[in-house]
């Protein structure tokens, strides 16, 4: 595994090839342009996307309760106005995603190992281990919220679609052999950012929906979440100003 960033043979940038660079964007002009809805020049491509957009079907749907507990939580909310799908769609969509981070920080430790311990020490690499079992732990906490509320786990919403794909290209940039230990901590902190951010409106809406003794047990999870996220700003500075020669190796 390289673990520094080093300079090569690169030659996809365009200061490379100004000849064809600059052909390149001469042909930026010969894109097909279409009479838009307003009357207003409008690109073929952009076009398209907007019929695909306009014809659509929604990405999925929150499944109805299952059980006379969610029956009867979801009727008491409806009745006042409120709209309980959306807090079982973000609680799903929590659960989606702790099953993403602890495949992640699975792939992370492969990084740390693979690494022979350079970067990291054994201290870290034993935070690292102890983020993962709580990520696992997450995914568990979650799980029970929804079924105090009468949801169903296994069931996969509209958000938990959507961030399974969002996060396809963290867990694709992570398994990639090509990336080094520093590379796989800037996977696992974009991971972090999403999931603190994710934690704090989750919380805020159990609460908004009068479900105080749930948002109470989420909070466990959001504080947990802040420590890894600061653990791994930290770690990601200290190897990026290690890498650039700005700090001494500590390792």
């Amino acid at each position: 595994m390289h673990m520094h960033t080093e300079i090569g043979r690169n030659r996809t940038g365009a200061q490379m090839s100004p000849i064809l660079t600059a052909e390149m964007q001469d042909g930026e002009d010969e894109a097909p342009i279409l009479p838009g809805a307003d009357g207003q020049p409008e690109r073929a491509d952009l076009a398209m996307k907007l019929d695909y957009a306009r014809d659509a079907d929604a990405l999925g749907s929150v499944p109805p309760p299952a059980t006379l507990t969610g029956v009867v939580k979801s009727g008491v909310d409806m009745v006042t106005g409120k709209r309980p799908q959306v807090l079982i769609d973000k609680l799903g969509e929590r659960l989606a995603f702790e099953r993403g981070g602890v495949r992640l920080y699975d792939a992370l430790l492969v990084k740390c190992a693979s690494a022979d311990g350079a970067g990291l020490g054994a201290e870290e690499i034993q935070t690292l281990e102890r983020f993962r079992q709580e990520e696992a732990a997450h995914f568990a906490l979650v799980a029970d919220v929804l079924r105090d509320l009468g949801g169903d786990p296994t069931a996969q919403t509209p958000c938990a679609d959507l961030v399974g794909v969002e996060s396809a290209g963290l867990v694709q940039a992570m398994n990639d052999p090509r990336t080094n230990l520093l590379q796989g901590l800037h996977v696992m902190l974009d991971a972090e950012l999403i999931d603190n951010a994710s934690w704090e409106l989750l919380i805020e809406l159990a609460e908004a929906a009068g479900h105080k003794a749930q948002a109470e047990r989420l909070q466990t999870g959001l504080q947990q979440e802040a420590v890894h996220l600061q653990t791994l700003r930290s770690l990601v500075a200290r190897l990026t100003l290690e890498d650039a020669g700005a700090l001494p190796a500590t390792r």
